[in-house]
């Protein structure tokens, strides 16, 4: 297995998982890099160098030691035939990036690490951050399903956070008012306020 058995979207995943030297759920993955098909990470997993995990509705990838050494290769190897200007640029960086490591006789694993600057994040802000990641205008409806599935928290806890945003000024929850839409993980996913279940959310910017 090389670098060049890789398709150039499977290398820029690993690099990216590379970075963020975490496990690295579906949506954040596509938000900071290019997004995994089925396919890709069938491929990935066959050849041992992400490990994925189903968590909810969606799956959670991390490198291997296999994938680290092949993230260290693919540094080390420049860019691929035919790479376009953005991609030379990436790998001249990397490429830099792979001196520095040997003259500093460091590894991938010294020089990555999960960022821990500022505070965690409230279950809160994690929610509003979700609803940023799924909305397509400030303000836009987004299905309590589709937002749920963008969180790791407890049940309760997103539940706890919905109603303390539902008093806040900018922030709508409201039932579906075709109730005949509504599937089952809908229903499931919504959340009871004062009258009945909440549906959908929007929050103004």
């Amino acid at each position: 297995m090389t670098a060049a058995d890789l398709t150039g979207t499977e290398r820029a995943v690993l690099l990216v998982l590379m970075a963020e030297s975490r496990p690295v759920p579906n949506p954040e993955l596509t938000a900071l890099g290019p997004a995994l098909d089925k396919p890709g990470r069938d491929k990935l997993n066959r050849l041992g160098l992400i490990e994925s995990e189903r968590v909810g509705n969606r799956f959670v990838h991390e490198l291997t030691d296999r994938g680290w050494r092949l993230c260290g290769e693919i540094i080390a190897a420049g860019p691929p035939p035919r790479s376009t200007g953005p991609a030379k640029t990436l790998y001249t960086v990397l490429g830099a990036l792979g001196r520095h490591l040997r003259r500093s006789e460091l590894s991938l694993a010294d020089m990555f690490w999960p960022a821990t600057d500022g505070p965690a994040q409230t279950v809160e802000e994690r929610v509003r951050a979700a609803y940023a990641r799924l909305v397509t205008r400030s303000g836009g409806w987004v299905s309590l399903t589709r937002l749920r599935a963008e969180l790791d928290d407890p049940r309760d806890d997103v539940d706890t956070a919905l109603r303390a945003l539902y008093r806040t000024p900018g922030v709508s929850l409201i039932p579906e008012e075709n109730q005949k839409v509504l599937t089952a993980d809908d229903r499931a996913a919504a959340v009871v306020i004062g009258d009945g279940a909440k549906h959908l959310i929007a929050i103004d910017a």
